[in-house]
């Protein structure tokens, strides 16, 4: 198992989406991420997901996907001892990463200035909707408020019913791959400098910066984005068409591929046809030239034509729902999955997805199994110098 963030210490300050998935990375890539919850209720996400028995157990599975190989703690930081057992956490931490709105740290005495004098090596991380300042810093931002705002919706779904929401949280999971990427920069950074930093994440600025395309299209061409429903904007022959049997994506964005598909499809008349024959014109007269092809293509189903075409070097690619992507082959043979048995509590097991990504032919993932609302309170305390007399006395008083 690739382990680059072994030796590291992650508090994990975070509810629901953008942090818990920022530090479910740094967990898979061996990282010890301690999740600091409130007592009794903790991540909200614990009572979310599909399964109404599992929310009850406060292992909703919303939480069980990105909560790998943490360990969790419950805190009250509204209290002084509370306050103090996460300063003694912090001495010993590499990162904080929280998704409070801005200023709650602050508030509670925990801010970064704060936690910089008992840490100068701290990275400290906050992720919020709209960043620590400007006009749009107190605004409440979920992932679909953010959707809308950054124009993503503007430009997702065809032109009679856009806009249209992305089908998964993809600001949150977008905010979070940001915040995981600035937090391994900075740790690269602490290693010559000796120093940590403060890293404002915002949502909707790290959404707009992954649709550079489409932004500089307008503030460089003054071409303003539009919904073009499956269409490629780029090229034509290039989006979702309509087989005998199921939809397939194709992307012949060059001459040579579009001429491909036409000896595919056995119309090389299309090649020379004054409509298709240039880029500029095929983008002109997409609709006529989708009607030729997905009359060809109503002679054999989705999986016939994406061989035929893939064997040409077309790239093609049946729609497959969320189930049938992971029966997948491809899928199966890269070890995408991992699976966790017999769960206390839930009495069963479960399987969650680990990382993007192979290092050393190795797909990192987490050790161990997402955690019980406090699981390692004791544990952890017990780290930190406190003595189980404290923890009892602790725990009395609803500190933990």
């Amino acid at each position: 198992m690739h382990s680059s963030l072994s030796g590291i210490r992650v508090l994990d300050l975070t509810n629901v989406l953008a942090g818990p998935f920022c530090c479910q990375q740094m967990a898979h890539l061996g990282a010890d991420v301690i999740k600091v919850e409130v007592p009794n209720s903790g991540d909200l996400a614990r009572q979310l997901g599909a399964d109404q028995t599992l929310n009850e157990q406060k292992m909703g599975i919303s939480f069980l996907a990105q909560n790998s190989g943490k360990r969790s703690i419950s805190l009250n930081l509204k209290s002084a001892k509370g306050k103090a057992v996460l300063l003694k956490l912090v001495e010993t931490a590499d990162v904080l990463v929280e998704n409070f709105r801005p200023g709650v740290m602050d508030r509670l005495g925990l801010g970064y200035e704060v936690l910089k004098e008992v840490n100068p090596r701290l990275v400290y991380c906050a992720i919020s909707g709209f960043g620590s300042d400007g006009p749009m810093v107190k605004q409440p931002a979920y992932d679909q408020i953010i959707q809308g705002l950054s124009g993503v919706m503007s430009i997702t779904g065809a032109p009679e019913n856009a806009p249209y929401r992305v089908g998964y949280p993809i600001c949150d999971t977008i905010g979070g791959m940001t915040a995981a990427f600035a937090i391994s920069s900075a740790l690269a950074g602490r290693g010559v400098s000796g120093e940590g930093c403060n890293i404002d994440v915002s949502l909707l600025e790290s959404t707009m910066v992954t649709m550079g395309w489409v932004v500089s299209n307008y503030l460089i061409g003054g071409k303003e984005p539009a919904p073009m429903g499956n269409d490629n904007f780029t090229a034509s022959p290039s989006g979702t068409f309509k087989t005998k049997e199921g939809l397939i994506n194709l992307a012949a964005n060059k001459q040579e591929q579009f001429e491909a598909v036409c000896h595919v499809i056995e119309r090389p008349d299309l090649i020379e046809n004054p409509e298709f024959k240039r880029r500029e014109q095929r983008l002109q007269n997409r609709q006529q030239l989708t009607e030729q092809i997905e009359l060809a293509f109503s002679r054999h189903s989705a999986i016939y034509w994406e061989a035929k075409l893939n064997s040409v070097g077309v790239p093609a690619g049946r729609v497959l729902t969320v189930p049938e992507a992971l029966e997948l082959e491809q899928i199966k043979f890269r070890d995408l999955e991992m699976e966790f048995c017999d769960v206390p509590e839930i009495k069963r097991n479960i399987k969650v997805v680990k990382t993007g990504f192979k290092v050393n032919n190795s797909r990192p993932g987490a050790s161990f199994r997402p955690p019980l609302l406090g699981e390692h309170t004791s544990d952890v305390l017990s780290e930190l110098g406190y003595l189980e007399t404290d923890i009892a006395d602790m725990q009395k008083e609803g500190c933990i």
